[in-house]
């Protein structure tokens, strides 16, 4: 029932307009039993803190029907005992969508009851600046995984010939490898030792070459060119040269994971693909606060939820920087007034800045979701113009 992330077509569904009300949960959970035991218990009272939000603000009729899609979530065996640090939940009378996220730093408890998603958690997964995919490569097959500086999963390759086998069939040159031993113990289990047999160096040089050219595009076409995120490849330092002499791949970046990806568990991946990634990540951080700083300078930027807010709905926002933890109760209406509100429950409300960052993204601009840190400003926002 639950996906392990969400992906960007999960986030453009839960931009749509959706009949009211509309529920978005996000609750640290445990990896590990016993601790587990604690989750549904957890996820319970938060529906019943729902149901208060609820009964006050809309009619039985409008949201009984959403309630009866989550109540089951709290006896669903198979969703709690597959242990990640947190549960998304994000359900309306016509929507149902649940993820299981992965963070070491597991993410602050989230209820909003309103007439749209909250979306900013699942901006901050999906953002760019910190997301990256990996091309695992040898041989005999392709791989490839996405993550972020926290997780790195792997992304299913279905009808995609990530194979030499899948890749080349009949053309294949015969027999080109053979398993003659297995070592070392990775992620996927047994690694095997492959050597080429049976053919001459120049025709296992054309099949690799040729497999490499169909992997390269064929990754290029289904998850590059879609994502626009980064592109690491890990592979053995003599089959770095070949491919990236075939790639023509704009996403595939220099710095190189010159290992048997195989060999490793996802952990040690992760880490070397963020030790590439982090430099890029923070020059980027670095480049966008430098042009807020400028364009704000020159009257064409704001840190004042007013102004964005006007500009937003006038679709004047290009670049929008917001901070990760902070929420600022309240919304957005259609004219582009701010309308600010109380919290009637911790965590219990509309999000001026996660209806900001909706509205940016519909528009078009891009939302970067950024650490409390890294942030140029203190008002949870940093807004660049387009004009």
């Amino acid at each position: 029932m639950a996906a392990l992330h969400p992906t960007v077509g999960d986030l453009r569904a839960l931009m749509q307009d959706h009949e009211p009300p509309c529920i978005s949960l996000i609750q640290p959970t445990h990896r590990s039993y016993p601790q587990t035991q604690q989750d549904p218990v957890r996820f319970r009272n938060l529906l019943r803190e729902a149901e208060k939000v609820l009964r006050q603000r809309y009619p039985r009729r409008d949201y009984e029907d959403v309630l009866g899609k989550l109540r089951p979530l709290a006896d669903d065996a198979d969703l709690w005992i597959e242990g990640a640090d947190a549960l998304a939940v994000f359900a309306s009378p016509e929507e149902l969508r649940v993820f299981r996220l992965r963070r070491p730093a597991p993410p602050p408890q989230v209820l909003v009851v309103a007439d749209s998603f909250h979306v900013k958690p699942i901006v901050r997964i999906l953002q760019s600046a910190e997301r990256y995919q990996v091309l695992s490569l040898n041989l005999a097959r392709a791989r490839l995984f996405e993550g972020t500086r926290d997780d790195l999963d792997p992304v299913s390759l279905a009808g995609v010939p990530a194979t030499i086998e899948e890749a080349l069939g009949d053309q294949l040159t015969e027999p080109y490898l053979k398993v003659t031993r297995s070592y070392g113990r990775g992620w996927s289990g047994p690694v095997p030792m492959r050597h080429g047999h049976g053919g001459r160096t120049e025709e296992r040089k054309v099949d690799r070459d040729r497999f490499f050219r169909v992997v390269d595009r064929e990754i290029l076409e289904r998850f590059s060119r879609p994502s626009g995120l980064p592109l690491l490849l890990a592979a053995l330092p003599e089959h770095q040269t070949p491919f990236r002499e075939i790639s023509r791949n704009p996403f595939l970046l220099e710095t190189p994971i010159a290992v048997n990806a195989e060999a490793l568990s996802l952990e040690e991946l992760r880490q070397l693909a963020w030790q590439a990634i982090e430099p890029l990540y923070e020059q980027r951080l670095s480049r966008l606060r430098e042009a807020w700083a400028e364009a704000k300078a020159h009257g064409r930027g704001t840190d004042d939820v007013h102004e964005a807010a006007a500009a937003m709905v006038q679709g004047r926002i290009g670049t929008l920087l917001v901070e990760a933890e902070k929420q600022i109760p309240g919304r957005i209406e259609p004219t582009g007034n701010v309308r600010f509100g109380a919290q009637a429950e911790p965590g219990v409300m509309d999000d001026v800045l996660d209806d900001l960052a909706e509205g940016v993204l519909r528009t078009r601009g891009e939302v970067v979701v950024v650490p409390a840190g890294r942030m140029p400003t203190d008002t949870g926002l940093a807004a660049t113009y387009r004009y």
